[in-house]
């Protein structure tokens, strides 16, 4: 799903989930058109009370999500200083490997040269 789209979904639920909430604890009659003072003031209140609690709740969650992304970044560079260490650790047997056969391939045709000249 397009996340434009996704975040307008989510707006819409948002709102028709406060729209509901302040309007089942706010309005009593609904003989009038026009909201009295005491509803107009209760939905007020309402609304400024979820709209103070949502910024409250999305700092936190940014705070705590910044701290779980600096953590993954950390295990993540862990890693790669492991895979990069066993790499070069690789390497360095594969460099010795090819020098004690550098080193056996220079004595062996010497050695069988010393068993031809007896």
């Amino acid at each position: 799903m397009d996340s434009n789209l996704r975040n307008l979904k989510d707006f819409l639920t948002l709102y028709n989930k406060v729209t509901e909430l302040c309007f089942n604890r706010c309005v009593d009659n609904l003989s009038q058109r026009e909201l009295f003072d005491q509803e107009s003031t209760c939905v007020d209140r309402c609304v400024t009370k979820f709209a103070r609690f949502n910024q409250n709740m999305m700092k936190s969650y940014v705070d705590v999500q910044t701290k779980i992304n600096a953590k993954r970044m950390e295990e993540m560079e862990q890693q790669n200083a492991k895979q990069l260490e066993q790499q070069q650790q690789e390497e360095r047997i594969k460099a010795q490997l090819k020098e004690k056969e550098a080193s056996v391939a220079v004595l062996t045709p010497a050695a069988s040269t010393a068993k031809l000249a007896m």
